[in-house]
């Protein structure tokens, strides 16, 4: 199943049997409102806290991808599971309630594609039947921890993004008519020596432009084979970066073939800066827009590469620069495995 130095290749391709999807009300006002789940109407949740209520998101989002796959929690040996807050409570909390043997990840913004590469290990070598994976972010509670809290009104740079309010998690299993989990490459930590915790696009870019080109590499591919590429949040600075990065390497991408989940959640008018971030942008987008866009046939092939950047608030006190990681996954949607 090891191909080249660092990705695998699935070769029962285990089946993303159904997502779920739950937004806040800033993101239903955005670009792809129609391919979420849930939008909720307010950030509290009926909640007494903003952690509380990432803890709420994420309960949701497995739930409603456990209903719309006809089964009962029951049913799902494991979950695959993260998020940004300390010690990734969010997500232990929601374990709690939904009583389903689980196993905390951190990635980051990563941790999305981190966890689905990770469950598609699992259900490829008949680990699982219904493996369940996800991951969550509240701008509210994200923002406090990592940045200023809301409350503050604090300035930001142009080069900040907005961390996304939403919960994204898909159910994988061992048969189904697709889409299929093919490859998976798993990420290096990369430091440029950023160190600004409002440019994390920046910081990220590199990590994304070394998995892209290991995944390659590795598969003995070119990035024709893919239909689309797109990076986790990387947003407009981010993005920018990587492209220049891939042109200096010698791989020229279309901005139809690579794009970016967050420059994808947002309408143009809305404040957000440089784009979209948080854990929870890849995971909406790519499992509800993307993978419905994947349905409609509009292509085929997509290699979903989420970053993240690895900076706690203790080590941005202490002066370090940002390590960041880039973990990708193909998925592919076709006639039969």
């Amino acid at each position: 199943m090891i191909k080249g130095h660092r990705t695998w290749e699935f070769e029962n391709k285990p089946v993303i049997l159904s997502t779920g999807t739950v937004v806040g009300p800033f993101e239903g006002e955005g670009r792809i409102p129609k391919d979420f789940d849930v939008i909720h109407g307010d950030l509290w949740l009926g909640q007494d806290s903003y952690e509380q209520a990432q803890t709420v998101l994420f309960e949701e989002s497995c739930q409603k991808a456990i209903e719309k796959a006809g089964l009962n929690k029951e049913d799902i040996q494991f979950i695959l599971a993260g998020d940004l807050i300390n010690q990734i409570t969010s997500s232990s909390f929601a374990c709690r309630t939904l009583e389903i043997p689980y196993m905390g990840l951190f990635g980051a913004c990563s941790t999305s594609m981190e966890g689905l590469a990770m469950g598609a290990f699992i259900v490829n070598g008949k680990g699982a039947k219904y493996l369940l994976t996800g991951t969550v972010s509240h701008n509210a509670a994200v923002e406090k921890q990592f940045r200023y809290p809301t409350e503050y009104g604090g300035q930001k740079p142009p080069t900040a993004q907005w961390t996304v309010t939403g919960a994204g998690t898909a159910i994988l299993t061992d048969e189904g008519e697709g889409p299929y989990v093919t490859s998976a490459t798993i990420g290096r930590v990369v430091d440029m020596g950023l160190s600004d915790p409002f440019n994390m696009g920046g910081a990220m870019a590199p990590a994304a432009v070394d998995t892209i080109e290991a995944h390659l590499r590795d598969r003995g591919i070119d990035s024709s084979y893919y239909d689309l590429i797109v990076t986790g949040d990387l947003g407009q600075i981010g993005h920018q970066v990587a492209i220049d990065l891939l042109n200096k390497h010698g791989m020229s991408l279309t901005d139809q073939k690579f794009q970016d989940c967050g420059l994808m959640i947002y309408r143009e008018d809305q404040p957000v800066l440089a784009g979209a971030s948080g854990c929870g942008c890849s995971a909406t987008v790519v499992y509800g827009h993307l993978l419905n866009r994947m349905k409609k046939g509009e292509f085929k092939k997509m290699l979903v590469v989420a970053t993240g950047a690895l900076l706690s608030p203790l080590t941005f006190q202490q002066k370090e620069t940002i390590p960041c990681i880039a973990h990708a996954v193909s998925i592919e949607y076709e006639e039969g495995k």
